[in-house]
């Protein structure tokens, strides 16, 4: 028996129609609809782009302002430790020279 694809046709409202036909005709009410834009949607789409802008700009906002302080802060720690070793240096010079001129000062 041999398989046969045939279109069944259906007859509605005086025409006769076949199954390829009605399915294109109920998909294009739905591409058709779809494609209608109206103000209502438009609006509901300005403020739900909104909504998000609201919450997610501050969040960079802060994000952005944390990264710059902490480099800040790292670019300062960076210099109180260099200063703290040039101190320790300083001070072991200071007390070198200390103890040469507390030498020199006893024998002359």
């Amino acid at each position: 028996m041999q398989k046969c694809v045939c279109l069944r046709q259906i007859y509605i409202r005086g025409e006769v129609l076949s199954e390829r036909e009605e399915l294109l005709d109920e998909v294009d009410i739905y591409i058709n609809h779809k494609k209608k834009l109206d103000f209502n949607y438009f609006l509901y789409i300005i403020l739900t782009l909104l909504f998000i802008a609201m919450f997610a700009f501050p969040k960079i906002y802060i994000t952005e302002q944390i990264y710059y302080k902490s480099r800040e802060i790292e670019k300062l720690k960076i210099e109180y430790e260099t200063l703290k070793e040039e101190n320790k240096l300083i001070s072991a010079s200071v007390e070198s020279i200390k103890y040469k001129n507390q030498i020199l000062d006893t024998l002359f």
